[in-house]
């Protein structure tokens, strides 16, 4: 039976005209480095890199492996062992339009994996890393990795930079320094740094204002029932946390909207801006009376 829906899910791939590629290589040769030359290659239009599902340098779905904190829950957020990163990918195929996807992965093996935890064909065209990459390029990957500890995502950089009008609602003080992003965590072995290396056309940049608005619509998207007290932007050494003041009127469920509404932040943010958040901490500062 299993077979069956295999056969049918490969027809139906195949009378869409969707074309299936995979990226094959080992750990720190690379990868997503050359992920973006090939999609520019082969004119490419997602790719599936670490658990994210990637469009024109957009995250679109998912969660990076590399924000785990240990080895085994990488490797599980990698190959899509949570059902629910399954279902959200899942979900935005069946919406996206594309005719073709590229997969990244470590070994065939691994690449078998993805495609059948998300119902994709298998690969019609494998390129193993050694078919792009010198050997003395994978050398220099290897030797970042080791000693730098870094790791590219195939999306931009952002840099935050303060501006004079950051007033937005008289309530609001942000706090931030202007510093390009670094994007890593000290916990973590394998730091990431989002930035491709092939992007040399200048600098990207989002104001303090811009990031605040930016926070505001998702609350406003979310719930009507929650309003913003404050927004404090703070860059620590592990990267930046945000801690959100928050006021709500009376009987409403408040743990339930704030669990959701913290991954609905999380999510829109990174998506849209390129910006990792490493924390955000919501905090109800007032109760109102409807």
């Amino acid at each position: 039976m299993k077979r069956f829906f295999d056969r049918f899910r490969d027809i139906r791939w195949k009378l869409r005209k969707i074309k299936v590629y995979a990226l094959v290589g080992k750990s720190g040769t690379g990868k997503s480095f050359r992920a973006k030359l090939i999609t520019d290659k082969y004119d490419i239009d997602l790719m599936i890199d670490d658990g994210l599902l990637i469009r024109d340098q957009r995250i679109l779905a998912g969660r990076s492996a590399k924000r785990e904190k240990n080895r085994v829950s990488a490797i599980k957020r990698a190959i899509f062992e949570y059902q629910k990163d399954v279902e959200e990918i899942k979900n935005v195929l069946v919406k996206e339009k594309f005719k073709s996807i590229l997969l990244i992965g470590t070994s065939e093996k691994m690449i078998a994996r993805i495609v059948e935890r998300l119902d994709i064909p298998y690969p019609d065209h494998i390129i193993y890393i050694e078919d792009v990459a010198t050997e003395e390029e994978i050398i220099r990957a290897r030797e970042s990795r080791r000693s730098n500890g870094k790791h590219i995502i195939p999306v931009p950089v952002i840099e935050v930079k303060q501006d004079p009008s950051h007033h937005i609602l008289d309530s609001i003080k942000i706090f931030l320094q202007t510093h390009p992003i670094l994007f890593w965590k000290k916990r973590i072995a394998e730091k990431t740094i989002v930035q491709p290396q092939f992007s040399h056309r200048g600098k990207l940049s989002i104001s303090e204002a811009a990031l605040s608005q930016m926070m505001i619509h998702c609350i406003e998207e979310y719930s009507e029932n929650v309003s913003i007290q404050k927004i404090i932007f703070d860059k620590t050494g592990d990267g930046y946390q945000v801690e959100l003041k928050l006021s709500f009127p009376m009987h409403v469920n408040i743990p339930t909207i704030l669990s959701g509404l913290q991954d609905y932040i999380i999510k829109n943010i990174e998506a849209f801006s390129g910006i990792h958040i490493d924390k955000l901490d919501l905090t109800v500062e007032k109760i109102e009376k409807q």
